[in-house]
């Protein structure tokens, strides 16, 4: 198994574990709204104004006011410990940036006012074949050719010189400066935000089961209510 296989198969174990204790952690605050001695289940169908509908309301409004707004501050918090990290010129995202859309696709994103399709068809330009992209990074390729079913299209930038550093790096646009903005992207470990994207995927992930898990019982909840 090469290093990149074990570091997505850890990553996927990570997130099984963290999504059934975030799970369980979420059931637990919805028990803890539940009405005393009141049997049923929070995804029953209850008459409106009832004890069960409106514990389905309150726990709506949990979501909405208390969990999403926790969510959002935790998220800000990991964005703000990625300024203490900086690019060490690696150049692996400037040689190798990914798209589930393919060129034309993302210049009809762009004139439809898509601004980050705008910003990156202004930079990135496509490669030739997905094999001229495998020579950048066969390892990544040739996995994602094993997992994924989707397209995949690769996109380089023009702007990198003899010495594979940026000609331009102090105007660089925002798309550059901003990345990596998601901790659970796959990083080299050559990449000065490595160790940003090891502390930083745990919250990640336990923000990303919250939103999943929650908008779960939002849906279930609603069905029930209609």
């Amino acid at each position: 198994m090469s290093d990149l296989e074990h570091t997505v198969n850890k990553m996927k174990i990570m997130y099984r574990e963290i999504f059934m204790k975030t799970s369980d952690a979420i059931q637990l605050r919805i028990d803890e709204i539940k009405p005393k001695d009141f049997q049923g289940d929070i995804l029953d169908k209850y008459e409106e104004n009832s004890k069960g509908f409106q514990w389905q309301i309150a726990v709506l409004d949990m979501f909405e006011n208390d969990i999403s707004h926790e969510i959002y501050r935790k998220w800000q918090e990991i964005l703000k410990l990625r300024e203490n990290y900086e690019c060490k010129g690696c150049a692996t995202c400037c040689n190798l940036a990914c798209s589930e859309f393919s060129s034309d696709e993302l210049k009809k994103r762009a004139a439809n006012g898509d601004k980050f399709a705008k910003q990156f068809t202004s930079i990135f330009i496509p490669y030739n074949s997905r094999e001229e992209a495998r020579k950048i990074y066969p390892e990544y390729l040739n996995l994602l050719d094993e997992t994924i079913d989707e397209d995949v299209y690769f996109y380089h930038c023009p702007k990198l010189n003899d010495c594979k550093k940026c000609s331009d790096y102090k105007n660089r646009p925002q798309i550059c400066r901003d990345f990596p903005d998601n901790p659970l992207c796959i990083l080299p470990k050559s990449c000065g935000f490595y160790e940003w994207r090891e502390y930083a995927q745990p919250i990640a992930m336990m923000l990303h089961s919250m939103v999943e898990i929650i908008d779960y019982y939002k849906e279930k909840i609603n069905l029930a209510q209609k």
